[in-house]
């Protein structure tokens, strides 16, 4: 089954709908909240690199309000237990069983602050759920649930005491981006309204959990022309040959691409992919899964200026539209 042109008009209201009360909360950041509702629609995770105070937590907030789900919180610290994000057994003296008490990892919004203070363990069990979008312990499966966002920040400023990320677990970001200080215009409506300090809590419900599934499912039937996705394996495929570049993007990147082009296409209107859809995603999606030569960054190369190179350089296809 394919997404029919009546349902993408649908589909695109929804999303700005969603975009336009979760930015009431946040405010001028249309752009960043656009990605990140694509994120979850696309059933991925964010990472959010940004200083202190930039609005991360009433992101979650706002998102959890609009869907009408639930939100949580993980500080992460050196000491933090997996246990301690998924959950633990515990036996019942009085029942006679034993009982599986839910981490905080069970939320349909899910910020993880600072997820590189923790310890490699700790961030492995993380990014386990993130993957799996389950938790099993002590050889019972307990699933997430859905939608299941996890939305985990690192701070770029302080790196003493940081575990860093492996490739392999950022590979696992569908998106990472950085919402950034508001303008001066935008800052000053947000100091006029300092008195409430909980903005997400007047916001009601666009949609429910259960429409928020539908919407996931329904923008996995957007249309993919094979030119279009011969155009990412292309792509895909110049950022590994780059003499810039120690590893490129791998085929898990790919994918994530067409999978949030999927409902990005969607979000405008579309029951099909073009090749600027790929190009807008380009950043976001693969900036954090390409690892540059130690001589190429020394000498000033960057992420954003590979994926700009590959995309001015690999030729994109004249797709035409689905019937």
């Amino acid at each position: 089954m394919t997404m029919t042109p009546e349902q993408a008009t649908w589909f695109q209201g929804t999303f700005h709908r969603l975009v336009e009360n979760v930015d009431k909360a946040l405010q001028g950041k249309s752009d960043i909240v656009s990605l990140v509702v694509a994120a979850m629609l696309a059933e991925g995770h964010v990472l959010l690199e940004d200083a202190p105070g930039t609005g991360k937590t009433s992101l979650a907030k706002a998102l959890a309000a609009t869907v009408q789900g639930t939100s949580s919180r993980i500080q992460f610290t050196p000491d933090l237990l997996p246990s301690d994000v998924t959950g633990v057994t515990i036996y019942d003296q009085q029942a006679h069983r034993f009982e599986f008490h839910r981490g905080p990892i069970f939320a349909s919004i899910v910020l993880a602050d600072e997820i590189n203070r923790a310890s490699p363990k700790t961030q492995s069990a993380l990014l386990e759920v993130m993957e799996e979008s389950r938790v099993t312990v002590d050889g019972v499966t307990h699933e997430a649930g859905r939608p299941f966002l996890v939305i985990a920040t690192q701070n770029p400023v302080e790196q003493a005491g940081t575990y860093k990320l492996p490739e392999a677990q950022l590979d696992r970001f569908l998106i990472k981006t950085s919402i950034g200080y508001p303008d001066l215009d935008v800052a000053e409506r947000i100091l006029a309204g300092a008195a409430q300090r909980n903005p997400s809590a007047a916001l009601s419900a666009v949609i429910t959990t259960g429409a928020v599934a539908d919407m996931a499912d329904l923008g996995a039937t957007v249309h993919v022309e094979p030119a279009v996705l011969r155009y990412t394996a292309e792509l895909a495929e110049a950022t590994r040959a780059d003499s810039a570049i120690r590893l490129g993007v791998s085929v898990r990147g790919a994918i994530a691409m067409i999978r949030i082009a999927k409902v990005w296409a969607a979000a405008h209107g579309r029951h099909y992919v073009l090749p600027d859809d790929i190009k807008a995603l380009a950043r976001p999606v693969w900036q954090h899964r390409l690892l540059l030569d130690a001589e190429a960054e020394f000498a000033g190369t960057t992420a954003d200026s590979v994926i700009a190179r590959v995309l001015e350089n690999v030729a994109a296809p004249q797709a035409r539209a689905a019937a």
